[in-house]
């Protein structure tokens, strides 16, 4: 065999090294731990037949069987917390020589041990699922619901336009299905920003929402906005999720002439303040099928414009729909808290017409404002 043939295999032999590594690593630590709690049990055992009871309580073992829970495959923990069960079933039939209030309360301790080995249990086949030891689970769910939020975070804008938007997810866990993607081109001059609305909510549809944010953020900017709706329709279609579907709304804005299109996906209509009439204007006519559930949709741009003083608004259907009342009385009612920002001012509404939400804390919201001075 020449030196040149054995190369790539030694690469590969490099790779999967590398790969296996990890886990080489993960299965030493956790035999170091089975070993060192096992040894703790019979060390704790020998106390007990030294010492008697009570100088030496049930609780002792609890610690462990929460580090146990914590860093042991689940194999593992079952052969440490097994151990643990037997020992202190042993004890405290060693102990019924003692009074029955003695008793009794070994029994419960024992039970008290037991529910704690359950729980732990299903804790360690949880990070087993994930692939993660110790708090790297928790710290993994705060990053990417910290990257879910960065994804949503508006750019600034030229001065005499402003934009804002809130996002609040049901019962105020920490993931939502609605999100907001913006961005603005290199010159300064478009800004673009889509509101979706991801099928489920809360920490359900929290993992789906953070996979599409990155999709959509990379198609944003990139795509003619006429193309960007069909383009985040393909990618979900390819997706094959059982919960498949989103809506979305979608706008592109020339900042230099206030010249801007809309399309929507199966969302609820975006609405606009036009300041010459000092009414709000329903925008109905830019409607298309939902995201994910159609080959080839067809979705259609409005064209319009935001001159000085107008405002537009998008929102998720958690802020007007209702399960008791027609969606067009939400969007009414809305329209109604729209009404009271014309008079303070736009700063800050965002957040209050989500607020407002007839949906309350039982569904996903989101609402994005950009108005002009």
């Amino acid at each position: 065999m020449t030196p040149s043939s054995t190369l790539p295999r030694r690469r590969a032999s490099r790779i999967i090294s590398a790969a296996l590594q990890p886990e080489v690593a993960r299965s030493s630590r956790s035999a170091v731990v089975t070993q060192t709690l096992l040894l703790i049990a019979i060390g704790v055992t020998l106390l007990w037949i030294g010492w008697g009871w009570p100088r030496l309580p049930f609780t002792v073992y609890a610690p462990f069987v929460v580090v146990g829970g914590l860093y042991l495959t689940p194999g593992a923990f079952l052969v440490v917390g097994g151990t643990y069960l037997v020992e202190m079933g042993a004890l405290t039939v060693r102990t019924s020589q003692f009074p029955a209030i003695s008793q009794l309360a070994q029994i419960i301790a024992l039970a008290a041990l037991a529910i704690v080995i359950v729980l732990m249990s299903a804790t360690s086949r949880s990070r087993a699922r994930l692939g993660v030891q110790g708090s790297r689970g928790e710290s993994m769910f705060v990053d990417l619901r910290d990257r879910l939020k960065a994804f949503g975070e508006l750019p600034v804008l030229p001065g005499g336009w402003h934009a804002e938007r809130a996002v609040e997810s049901a019962y105020g866990q920490s993931f939502s299905g609605d999100f907001v993607v913006a961005t603005k081109s290199a010159d300064g001059r478009w800004f673009e920003v889509v509101l979706v609305d991801v099928s489920g909510k809360g920490v359900q549809a929290g993992t789906r929402a953070l996979l599409l944010s990155g999709a959509l953020g990379g198609l944003l900017g990139e795509q003619e906005p006429n193309r960007f709706l069909t383009a985040a329709n393909n990618y979900l279609l390819r997706q094959r999720w059982d919960e498949g579907f989103a809506t979305a709304v979608h706008v592109s804005i020339d900042l230099a002439t206030g010249d801007y299109t809309i399309g929507s996906a199966g969302h609820p209509p975006a609405v606009q303040f036009n300041n010459g009439s000092g009414r709000w204007e329903v925008l109905g006519e830019a409607a298309g099928p939902l995201l994910g559930v159609i080959d080839d949709a067809t979705y259609i741009r409005s064209y319009r414009r935001l001159g000085r003083g107008d405002a537009l608004v998008l929102y998720t259907d958690g802020v007007v729909e209702s399960r008791f009342r027609d969606l067009t009385v939400g969007v009414d009612r809305m329209l109604g808290a729209a009404e009271r920002l014309v008079r303070g001012g736009f700063a800050g509404g965002a957040k209050r017409l989500c607020a407002s939400a007839r949906a309350g804390e039982t569904d996903d919201r989101a609402v994005v404002m950009i108005w002009r001075d």
